[in-house]
């Protein structure tokens, strides 16, 4: 059977890649932002190759580069962030081999080995400090009640903050306590609000003369004569680690601490692991077990409420 040998260098594909997962695979803007750096790394440590060239020995040099690459001062590259460039390039691969373009394997390529990642989540006493701390402050009360919604938002929901950056005002119903968001890959999702995420909504869409249409906009920077613009992921991340050390709170909070602290929440009150998957919107039972913290210091609680009680009894009963 007769059939067509697709050869080519790496740079002939990148751009019709990074279109099939805008196109294809409904990937957002920051994901195909990240992949094209990651590839451009490769293709510019290895001079543009062909992609018939892609082997074994290739990819082995290039981990041992990526491994030993400085990161803006701050030391040679994370795992998790080797494992990025290395996904990047497998999927690439991978959509290489869809189009019969001769190249190596996507499967031949192997994660690093990563160490247990760490959950940072907080306690209920820091919590609850951080959360009343907008209105702590002498900001606006239209700024102060803005950012009390927007951290109870957090740890009502376990959003991400690119997914709350994102939110317009008539996605939130709050006769409902529920709305839809879009997550990673384009998925949708519930999310629930609790009293206090949608009593603290209520006060601030109270405050909002405006018609703009963002749930989250500036208020203190917007130059007189302009629209406010929504607030950015980076600039949510600064307002929630700011409020974090006017709370005293010692260590380092993020959106994604609030996250983790939804997620730790559930499972301390007794949620089991597949419904905090769901909640959260990962795609893998794998990416919940991070959590598992929380499972195994519940599972320590029962054992030591329950575990030898009829043995105990009758140890008294012999030695009394």
């Amino acid at each position: 059977m007769d059939y067509t040998v697709v050869m080519g260098k790496m740079s002939d594909y990148l751009r019709t890649f990074l279109e099939h997962l805008e196109v294809e695979k409904g990937r957002s803007v920051l994901t195909i932002r990240n992949y094209e750096f990651y590839l451009q790394r490769f293709l510019e440590w290895a001079q543009d190759p062909q992609c018939a060239d892609i082997n074994v020995d290739l990819i082995h040099d290039y981990r041992l580069y990526l491994n030993r690459l400085e990161s803006r001062g701050e030391g040679t590259l994370k795992k998790s962030t080797q494992n990025y460039h290395l996904i990047a390039l497998r999927s690439f691969l991978k959509f290489l081999a869809k189009r019969d373009v001769v190249t190596m394997a996507p499967e031949k390529i192997e994660l690093a080995k990563q160490g247990s990642r760490d959950v940072t989540f907080l306690e209920s006493i820091d919590l609850e400090r951080l959360l009343d701390a907008p209105y702590k402050t002498d900001a606006q009360l239209i700024i102060k009640s803005r950012d009390k919604a927007i951290l109870e938002l957090f740890f009502s929901t376990g959003m991400r903050v690119s997914e709350l950056a994102r939110l317009r005002r008539d996605q939130i119903h709050l006769d409902r306590d529920e709305f839809t968001v879009r997550g990673k890959g384009d998925k949708t999702r519930v999310v629930f609000l609790s009293h206090q995420a949608r009593h603290a909504l209520q006060e601030h869409l109270k405050l909002r003369e405006d018609e703009i249409p963002f749930l989250f906009i500036r208020h203190d920077r917007a130059k007189e004569g302009t629209t406010p613009g929504p607030l950015t992921p980076r600039s949510i991340e600064r307002l929630v680690g700011r409020y974090a050390v006017a709370a005293g709170i010692p260590k380092k909070v993020s959106p994604h601490t609030l996250r983790h602290s939804f997620a730790t929440d559930l499972l301390m009150n007794g949620a089991d692991l597949r419904s905090v998957q769901t909640m959260l919107g990962h795609s893998s039972i794998t990416t919940t077990q991070i959590y598992t913290h929380v499972t195994n210091q519940q599972l320590r609680d029962v054992h030591k409420a329950f575990h030898g009680k009829m043995l105990d009894e009758d140890r008294e009963d012999i030695s009394s």
